[in-house]
């Protein structure tokens, strides 16, 4: 989850078609009855012709598409409320006893009905990440501000998980970060579906010149993903990370630059309703004391982002702030003198929850000369705040992919994968 700059990306114009949600109905044929003959009293010659008679015209259901842009809430194409199931991967290194396993496979039906766990919502909200990014991907152009791409990505996201308050809608401030050229930007977006929260970020560029850069990221975050499974220890996939990362090379004017993981940056688990859920996934390899030998565990669920750069390879917060949340360890007492802090406060509890949430999403939902009471929660510590994060380095160029799974009894669902990455 990257802050988001309002920048503009050099030499590029939107195409954006607008076009009507599109509709297929499929009716059957009116093939008529052959005409029948019938004698009357046995003689040939009184032969009478029957009327023709047309079977009645039979519609299937209609197929409803998406529209370009994504337009179409999901439950309208989705009728009967199963959504695509994520690429299902057996466990390394594990036999096919998890998935044969009647006791694995009862958990897994159990939780298939969990409120807490149920993975219709979570499938729902994984489709709207591929639909929303499907478009994006193919429309974000040079010449586009990162507030229309913004707009772009959570106008759809809105509309395909039909907001509705707390129970659907964004799971974080879309974050865009674009490097000085113009010519490579990270997208980072979530969509949630009663507080599960699908995570998932890519890169894209402008400029050949840093392929091996992108490649050298999507093969450690697919590195990560591949290691992760019940019991593994955080620290492992830290290892195999950074082993994957760093044996990439960028060649810029003659000079090669080998790929570093971002060591201050992370992968983590996600929670109902929180993004980052408690654990952490370390992308490089860390020795000592250091090491988390934290083991996943059934049913828990992840995002695996990695972060790779030709600089220092570390990030140092820099630039004004525009992404926000509740703050988790809330302070038992507090006073706020200023009513309309209080009142903002209880409109960040009402809209948000611990959802993530920008100063846009304040304008969305109507709150007016707020930032004054923003900076009152802020320093009160009942909202933090997030910086953007930069490598320092001058020239650094950095890129990120990232997907969610989940670790369920019988397999590793990676429920963000698509055709794209």
């Amino acid at each position: 989850m990257s802050p988001i700059a309002i920048e503009t990306l050099k030499d590029l114009k939107l195409e954006d078609k607008e076009k009507k949600p599109d509709e297929v109905e499929v009716e059957e044929g009116d093939d008529d009855d052959e005409e029948e003959m019938e004698g009357a009293d046995g003689a040939a010659g009184d032969a009478k012709k029957k009327k023709k008679k047309k079977k009645p015209k039979k519609k299937k259901a209609a197929a409803v598409l998406q529209s370009e842009p994504p337009r179409v809430g999901l439950s309208k194409i989705f009728k009967n409320g199963v959504y695509p199931v994520g690429q299902e991967v057996e466990y390394k290194n594990d036999t096919t006893s998890r998935i044969t396993s009647e006791e694995a496979r009862e958990r897994e039906r159990l939780a298939q009905g969990d409120p807490s766990t149920n993975y219709q919502n979570i499938r729902r909200a994984a489709e709207v990440h591929r639909q929303v990014r499907s478009y994006a991907r193919k429309t974000i152009k040079p010449g586009m501000t990162m507030t229309e791409i913004a707009n772009l990505i959570e106008d759809g996201t809105r509309s395909l998980v039909e907001e509705s308050g707390l129970e659907s809608g964004i799971g974080f401030p879309t974050g865009l970060s674009v490097n000085e050229k113009g010519d490579v930007m990270k997208v980072d977006f979530g969509v949630h579906v009663n507080g599960r929260i699908v995570d998932s970020a890519f890169t894209m560029n402008f400029e050949p010149t840093w392929d091996r850069l992108l490649e050298a990221v999507q093969d450690a975050t697919n590195t990560g993903i591949r290691e992760a499974g019940i019991d593994v220890r955080l620290c492992d996939i830290g290892d195999a990370i950074q082993e994957v990362m760093e044996s990439y090379e960028v060649e810029v004017g003659g000079k090669t630059h080998q790929v570093k993981a971002i060591s201050n940056l992370n992968g983590h688990s996600i929670a109902p309703y929180c993004i980052h859920g408690g654990k952490t996934v370390p992308i490089v390899k860390h020795h000592g004391s250091e090491r988390d030998e934290t083991r996943m565990e059934e049913g828990e669920y992840y995002a695996i982002e990695t972060f790779g750069s030709t600089g220092r390879g570390r990030v140092i917060e820099e630039g004004a702030c525009s992404h926000y949340a509740l703050s988790q360890n809330q302070p038992e007492r507090y006073t706020l003198h200023h009513q309309s802090a209080r009142a903002l406060l209880k409109s960040i509890q009402k809209n948000f929850g611990t959802l993530p949430f920008c100063r846009r999403y304040l304008d969305h939902i109507g709150e007016k000369n707020y930032l004054l009471a923003l900076n009152t929660l802020v320093r009160e510590r009942l909202v933090t705040d997030y910086p953007p994060l930069v490598d320092p380095q001058p020239g650094a160029m950095t890129a990120q992919f990232e997907h969610t799974f989940l670790l369920r009894p019988t397999c590793k669902e990676i429920v963000s994968r698509g055709d794209d990455y």
